[in-house]
């Protein structure tokens, strides 16, 4: 008789040491989740302003500092982008300047997070009298890239 309890009590202990570190991984990395989504939704701000703002009269120094906030395909795709649009905002005298008027995450892991971001872009061009707002709402995606958090991804929606 005694085997079959010890059995049955060392089968118990098994499944509770089980689900203790069950409960404790899930815990472990929701938590790092949700330091992850305040990390990336607040690094998104100013990586929003820098990547889709420009001033024609300093237009390579704005693109650069935009590229400081980017990272992997969309670095690359940031560029291409950027670099098609020059000659446009210096012939128009283009100053664009984006500011994030609210954003939440919408999905969040340790090392991704996804946030959507409601963006007001202000313009001012030769074709413009005064000033235009743009309301724009844009979901990025940021990767954790060292201690930092970069823009990997941007959909406008």
């Amino acid at each position: 008789m005694p085997r079959r309890s010890t059995i049955v009590l060392s089968a118990v202990l098994v499944l509770a040491v089980g689900v203790a570190v069950t409960l404790w991984w899930n815990t472990r990395t929701a938590r790092a989740a949700d330091q992850a989504g305040t990390d990336a939704l607040a690094a998104a701000g100013p990586a929003t302003q820098a990547i889709f703002s420009y001033d024609y009269r300093g237009f390579d120094a704005s693109v650069a500092n935009g590229r400081q906030f980017v990272t992997g395909d969309f670095a690359q795709e940031y560029a291409e982008t950027t670099a098609g649009l020059k000659a446009a905002a210096e012939k128009e005298k283009a100053i664009v300047r984006a500011e994030v008027s609210s954003g939440g995450v919408v999905t969040a892991s340790a090392d991704e997070v996804e946030v959507l971001l409601y963006v007001n872009q202000y313009r001012r061009n030769v074709n413009i009298t005064g000033e235009k707002v743009d309301q724009n709402r844009v979901v990025l995606t940021l990767v954790r890239v060292g201690q930092d958090w970069k823009v990997a991804h941007a959909l406008a929606i």
